[in-house]
């Protein structure tokens, strides 16, 4: 059975794990081990992700399959982007899974489930930034009808960053 639902106080731990497992895959090979660890720890700690649930800005959303966490999704609601022109859209922060659940079809519906609300809210578009060499997540972008619009130089550290799409789904 597969249970999509708001996160709250009480999912951070959880949380803070499975953000760290879905990031650490795709980028394993590629970004030295220390600039990694320190990714994780400053991306994904308790008291940042606890922050966030909070925020109201934030809308963090978990996917369980068989009441096991499988991953998430955070979206943020009226986010501009200085490669699109319209007004209101929505930021497509994170979908992750981590890797056990890959191939189930949870991805379609953490994102469905996204797109249901972004409509709610009256967004007229969502953006996201998706790793250049993630042709896994890319794939499943241009899938759902996202297209490429500019490059963005991600931040991992601070004197390094990685090149990143920037894809776009006009609703």
């Amino acid at each position: 059975m597969i249970t999509i639902r708001k996160a709250t106080a009480k999912d951070v731990k959880a949380l803070a794990e499975v953000s760290k497992k879905a990031f650490y895959v795709p980028h394993k090979d590629v970004i030295p081990d220390h600039i990694m660890q320190d990714y994780l720890k400053n991306s994904f700690n308790e008291k940042t992700l606890l922050s966030e649930i909070n925020n109201p800005n934030f809308k963090y959303n978990l996917i369980l399959k068989d009441a096991v966490l499988a991953g998430f999704s955070k979206i943020i609601i009226n986010t501009k982007n200085s490669n699109i022109k319209a007004e209101n859209v929505t930021k497509l922060e994170r979908i992750y899974l981590t890797e056990e659940f890959y191939g189930l079809g949870l991805g379609k519906e953490l994102f469905a489930y996204n797109l249901k609300l972004i409509k709610e809210a009256k967004q007229k578009g969502v953006w996201l930034y998706v790793w250049i060499k993630n042709d896994r997540a890319i794939n499943f972008y241009k899938k759902a009808g996202f297209k490429k619009i500019a490059m963005y130089d991600f931040p991992i550290s601070d004197d390094e960053t990685r090149p990143n799409d920037v894809l776009y789904l006009e609703l």
